[in-house]
């Protein structure tokens, strides 16, 4: 293999789970070097998501643990396994929590960004690969979402890492490994927002504020956003919102306050929260005969539930993973849209910490007091 570490096992720095519901520990984890196939990735920054909250305090799978949390980070190359020619040391990339490894029968599909090599084809439950790289006190770490950003270093196959521009800025096109394509390309590719619509966006946190950056791109004549937190509106202004409504300042349903100020729906609604009652609302609240409701958040924990007249009479519900986006043909596309101006990714960051302050960057996720806070790992 090439780079200087091949064949050595580094010992550094992660922010482990150890079990659901509590903080996270950072320890000394071993880091195995790549094998046939694999990088080593040297972490330089990763955003905390709300999936990574997700699976520590509501999915709580018992397989799920220990793990190293994050997956949506960004670094450089340390070193290749055999096999490896798209990669080299040195290389800027992005790990995927969605790989394309461009020969099953998903990757050659157009309509679909889905991967039977994927941690998620088997997996949704514990959210994580049976096999990992790292290892703490004698005992295997899963690695969450098949990547693990909350630690100094990672190990992943080429299937599901994006090489991207080499003067790319880590701490911003983190982003882009999760949260930002996820809420964008429900707007672009899944919902497929046609200019001069009327769009309602259900959750502002990061997804919903690039779903309400993708409405805007493609020209939506109305964006109508919707959070029970007020203080979320001036930001939601600053990617394109027209419109605010807070559900909880109505006593009529939300449904039905969009039908009266859309004249009967909206033609387009994404769902950014993961919660199974906004998914109803959501749908109801799209105009008969042509309206679509995508679903972006992510939960698996319970059923949800629609009267058939809503799709018989001619609306439309699907659903979106990672924005519909062929993972690594894309994501060097978004950080180049970035680079250009074409998308906005500073305007998410509202905080900058470090891996020693997780447990901070959590809580003030818990809370709504923030909308994407990037923690810096390594310098580069």
């Amino acid at each position: 293999g090439s780079g200087v570490g091949c064949c050595i096992v580094i010992k550094c720095h992660a922010a482990v789970a150890w079990k659901p519901n509590a903080p996270l520990v950072i320890e000394e984890i071993e880091v195995t070097p790549p094998q046939k196939n694999e990088l080593r990735i040297k972490v330089i920054a990763t955003g905390v998501c709300h999936t990574d909250l997700y699976h520590l305090f509501e999915g709580k799978h018992k397989d799920g643990f220990p793990a190293v949390l994050g997956h949506e980070g960004a670094g450089i190359v340390e070193s290749v396994g055999p096999g490896v020619t798209e990669f080299k040391p040195g290389d800027k990339v992005v790990p995927l929590f969605i790989s394309q490894c461009g020969e099953c029968r998903f990757c050659r599909c157009p309509k679909t960004n889905l991967c039977e090599r994927s941690w998620s084809s088997e997996r949704y439950a514990s959210m994580s690969d049976a096999e990992s790289h790292f290892t703490c006190r004698g005992q295997a770490i899963l690695q969450f979402m098949g990547t693990s950003t909350f630690s100094e270093y990672t190990v992943m196959n080429q299937v599901a890492v994006a090489k991207i521009h080499e003067d790319a800025r880590l701490d911003r096109v983190c982003l882009l490994g999760c949260g930002i394509p996820t809420g964008y390309g429900a707007a672009i590719n899944t919902a497929q927002v046609t200019p001069g619509s009327v769009c309602a966006v259900f959750g502002l946190g990061a997804v919903g504020l690039a779903a309400v950056m993708g409405c805007k791109n493609a020209g939506a004549s109305r964006i109508i956003a919707v959070d029970i937190n007020e203080k979320k509106f001036e930001k939601a202004k600053v990617f394109g919102a027209t419109e605010f409504v807070n559900p909880s300042a109505h006593s009529k349903p939300i449904s039905q306050v969009l039908h009266e100020l859309t004249n009967g729906g909206v033609d387009f609604s994404l769902e950014c929260v993961g919660n199974v009652a906004v998914m109803r609302s959501a749908l109801e609240s799209c105009v008969k005969g042509w309206g679509v409701s995508v679903l972006v958040g992510w939960t698996d924990m319970e059923d949800f539930s629609a009267r058939p007249i809503q799709l018989i009479s001619g609306k439309t519900w699907k659903g979106s993973l990672f924005g519909g986006y062929k993972s690594k043909d894309f994501v060097p596309v978004l950080v180049h849209d970035y680079m250009s101006g074409k998308i906005k990714l500073d305007e998410f960051v509202t905080h900058s910490m470090t891996l020693e302050q997780v447990n901070d960057a959590i809580e003030l996720m818990k809370t709504g007091g923030c909308i994407r806070t990037v923690l810096n790992i390594s310098t580069e």
